[in-house]
């Protein structure tokens, strides 16, 4: 199956990045995944290869509200921001994973400045 060009661009792009960042356990590295429907967040521990804290859009209370796909990016990085709070996590890597930090990505890191996180 070919890849879409655009697809491999962000690849491409992904590639780049991740080899110039990598999180511990003390400065997680905070990526981005979004799907058409649904954003995702999670906090890695690269040494040791562990997801520390995960956040997405898919959890009722983010999903069920008539909201704009932007706006629910800005809940899940609040929410992500609170549950790193709660692991003690204060400072991280931002990973904007290949996509342009524009919109939705955008929103989401804004919304974990917001919830306390630094980066």
């Amino acid at each position: 199956m070919a890849i879409n060009k655009k697809v491999q661009r962000r690849i491409k792009i992904k590639t780049s990045i991740r080899s110039r960042i990598s999180g511990t356990a003390e400065l997680p590295r905070l990526s981005v995944f979004r799907s058409n429907k649904q954003i995702y967040a999670q906090l890695i521990d690269d040494i040791n290869g562990n997801t520390l804290v995960a956040a997405s859009s898919r959890v009722d209370a983010i999903d069920g509200a008539s909201v704009t796909k932007v706006e629910k990016a800005f809940m899940v990085g609040k929410e992500l921001a609170d549950k790193a709070k709660q692991a003690g996590i204060t400072k991280v890597v931002f990973d904007r994973n290949g996509y342009l930090y524009h919109g939705r990505v955008k929103n989401l890191a804004e919304g974990a400045r917001e919830g306390g996180l630094e980066f």
